[in-house]
């Protein structure tokens, strides 16, 4: 099966206010006790994060936990069912995925029938359904079965965006301490770039203007920073949806299928929210309906949305095939 694209961490939804909070202070995954209120923080990068194992049980009455364990360490849902045969051949896939990248992820089994909540948190439609979870914001991955090396990069990107936000903890099962013969120890993640570092850091208070300048006097330092292109392009396309309503950018849309704005804006909105195909597809209809200046916006934006997307994606590779027809 085609895999699909991550859209950026910060066009998702926060799952916290769909699940059950506990309202009284509660054992969390890590081992830990946790008071009402109190949320884990980011951690710096390598920092081991206790846990019981690197495997699981996630239910509508634990899941607050596990979205406070989300911010340390990137977490992966398998959402199954008994009556589901598939299930049975891609849960082992996961665990051993998950064991392989030794403690850089977490796996988190939720059994769909009983816990409706998350079920329904998660969008599942059908099950085994597979996403993660970074910072409390779930990122769909894929429903049904895929390959094993599908899966591995797929995981691979899931580490990619985690560490662009900050989430770079290393998952330390209970009774393994550190060094001890057959547990795995973190290198030290080497710093980011000052201009990076400042990006990152802006992006987290949510002042994409800042971001935006930093990106681009790292881009000004050095043009072929390939980590700066694509940080500014995400960075742009959050500043673009920033204070805008997802319906009404949809209903603009509709309201003036060729409108240009109307059209950028809602491309932005589906590739924030990992529509990747519909959002190029959009774009590339109505580009031969434009007049020159709008066939540059066009252009500019797709570009833009490649770097977001990452240019290694099939998807970018056919609408960039589909552009370069249209422009010659």
């Amino acid at each position: 099966m085609s895999m699909p694209s991550l859209p950026n961490l910060r066009g998702a939804v926060d799952l916290s206010s769909l699940v059950n909070k506990p309202t009284q202070g509660s054992v969390n995954t890590a081992g830990g006790t946790r008071a009402p209120g109190e949320e884990s923080g980011p951690v710096s990068a390598g920092a081991q994060v206790p846990v019981p194992q690197l495997v699981l049980e996630g239910t509508d009455a634990n899941f607050t936990a596990i979205l406070d364990l989300s911010n340390q360490v990137p977490v992966i849902v398998d959402l199954w069912a008994e009556e589901a045969p598939q299930c049975a051949e891609l849960s082992p896939i996961l665990e051993k995925l998950v064991i392989g990248f030794e403690g850089r992820l977490i796996l988190v089994r939720v059994n769909a029938v009983e816990n409706p909540g998350l079920t329904q948190a998660f969008q599942a439609e059908t099950v085994p359904t597979t996403a993660a979870v970074l910072a409390g914001r779930p990122l769909p991955l894929f429903a049904g079965v895929a390959g094993e090396a599908d899966i591995f990069n797929l995981f691979e990107q899931v580490l990619e965006l985690a560490a662009q936000n900050g989430v770079v903890g290393i998952a330390k099962p209970a009774g393994i301490s550190s060094g001890e013969a057959g547990a795995p120890v973190a290198p030290p993640a080497p710093a980011l770039p000052p201009l990076h570092q400042e990006a990152f850091d802006a992006a987290e208070r949510a002042d994409y203007p800042a971001a935006i300048a930093a990106w681009e006097k790292a881009l000004k330092q050095n043009p072929n920073d390939a980590d700066a292109k694509a940080g500014l392009a995400q960075i742009s396309l959050l500043h673009r949806l920033q204070g805008k309503a997802m319906a009404d950018i949809r209903a603009a849309a509709a309201a003036n299928p060729e409108g240009l704005e109307q059209q950028l804006d809602v491309a932005d909105l589906d590739v924030s929210g990992g529509h990747v195909d519909d959002a190029f597809d959009r774009l590339l209809v109505l580009f031969p309906k434009l007049d020159q200046d709008g066939k540059n916006a066009v252009r500019a934006r797709l570009l833009d949305l490649f770097e977001v997307v990452g240019l290694t994606d099939p998807a970018v590779n056919t609408a960039r095939l589909r552009l370069t027809n249209l422009l010659y």
